[in-house]
């Protein structure tokens, strides 16, 4: 089931622009990009060394933001084109996958951690 970079870029925009409003109107400073595969230093963070990172967040949770804080650089959500496509089999499986994968990167932007996470 091949995918394109530029489909599967277009896969993304398409799962931010089906955020409820009330959620995509408190993303502030932060840039979700694809990446082809996770660099090793990514996957030092997956528990399970038999496991696919799907994704990545990178930055400072909204939770954990104080007033005093200086101006950062964007927060940045990475997605891992692979790594979805060797997890799933057809093409609605990616477009889930993907969805799914970009809903819990920004569930960790809003201070949740994975435990709080139905997925």
């Amino acid at each position: 089931m091949p995918i394109s970079p530029r489909e599967f870029e277009r896969l993304v925009e398409e799962a931010l622009e089906q955020l409820p409003p009330r959620f995509a109107e408190l993303l502030e400073n932060v840039l979700v990009v694809v990446e082809e595969e996770p660099s090793d230093e990514d996957l030092t963070l997956v528990p399970n060394e038999h496991s696919e990172l799907l994704g990545i967040y990178r930055g400072v949770m909204r939770t954990r933001r104080t007033h005093d804080m200086l101006p950062m650089l964007p927060d940045q959500i990475a997605i891992f084109r692979g790594p979805i496509l060797r997890v799933t089999r057809t093409r609605g499986d990616a477009v889930r996958q993907i969805r799914e994968t970009v809903v819990h990167e920004l569930g960790h932007y809003f201070g949740l951690h994975d435990a709080d996470m139905a997925f």
